[in-house]
């Protein structure tokens, strides 16, 4: 039987990145791995980009560490930093109409090639961060709820058979979306780089799930958003089942062009039922077996 396991960053000091705790959930227990490592891997890296470049949570190292010394038992983790340190991520790339019915309700065909763009670190956000729409953009912001790639090792012209031996992990992230001024570029043929680098315009999390503990073939990916008003509706709907580019082959694709590397991260692409965000909202994007993604959306003009 597969174990469940998760990998949270717990915020200590919310002025400070280095004041998070790592938080390893295994069938239920949550345990310290800050102070584990303290205890019995001194010399290993303390972050997560480097403890997933080095392995460390492949089925194997899990288990051996597993093993290994004792583990303090404590609290679910609950104030969540983001799951991999912002200042790891070397770049976002991330797919566009991966799904047919996504591409449909624009009106547009799914395109020959892979379609990536790209988002900046900048935009990341922990599950529970609000994010705050500049008061100057007044027009329509979409959520869409993506699958997330976590690289753990490097490659170039990376075989598709072999791609998810250069997979660490998977978390979820909402590709947030200034569609109006997308559509503005578009319009002018210039990038979409604008419409999806807004500040806070990728949260993720809340957690990793490494890779030899997930087989995302037939995942459900959904997004709700709770309005102020208490109500609640189901926007998007759908399964990795129907992604048209898979993981392996999005990573085959894209290494042809760039080389990737720890810490980079890589966006399956949404499903249809992306809409607007009103003052006051709350997205909650999920991928099955990873967890949710509360992003509150603050739209507020004073």
């Amino acid at each position: 039987m597969t174990r469940t396991v998760r990998l949270y960053r717990v915020r200590i000091d919310p002025g400070d990145e280095r004041g998070s705790r790592l938080v390893l959930t295994v069938d239920g227990r949550a345990l310290d791995l800050t102070r584990w490592l303290k205890d019995h891997a001194p010399t290993s890296p303390s972050d997560v980009c480097g403890l997933l470049a080095q392995g460390f949570f492949e089925s194997a190292s899990i288990e051996r560490a597993l093993r290994t010394g004792h583990w303090l038992e404590i609290e679910q983790p609950r104030e969540l930093d983001l799951p991999i340190e912002a200042r790891s991520v070397g770049k976002i790339l991330a797919l566009g109409k991966n799904f047919r019915e996504h591409a449909a309700e624009f009106g547009e065909a799914v395109p020959e090639q892979p379609l990536f763009f790209n988002k900046l670190p900048e935009t990341l956000r922990a599950s529970g961060a609000t994010v705050k729409v500049p008061r100057w953009y007044t027009a329509r912001v979409d959520h869409e709820v993506e699958l997330a790639v976590v690289i753990g090792r490097e490659g170039y012209e990376i075989e598709e058979a072999r791609a998810l031996e250069h997979v660490a992990a998977y978390t979820v992230a909402n590709d947030l979306t200034a569609r109006t001024l997308q559509g503005d570029d578009r319009a002018l043929k210039y990038p979409w780089f604008r419409a999806k680098n807004l500040d806070g315009f990728c949260p993720l999390g809340p957690c990793l799930v490494p890779r030899d503990f997930l087989d995302v073939s037939a995942l459900r990916v959904s997004a709700r958003v709770r309005h102020r008003d208490g109500t609640e509706e189901l926007r998007q709907d759908a399964s990795t089942a129907d992604l048209i580019v898979t993981v392996p082959r999005a990573l085959a694709w894209l290494s042809r062009h760039l080389t990737l590397r720890p810490g980079d991260l890589v966006l399956m692409g949404t499903p249809a039922g992306v809409g607007a965000l009103e003052h006051g909202d709350t997205v909650v994007c999920a991928v099955e077996r990873i967890g949710e993604l509360v992003t509150p959306i603050d739209r507020g003009q004073a």
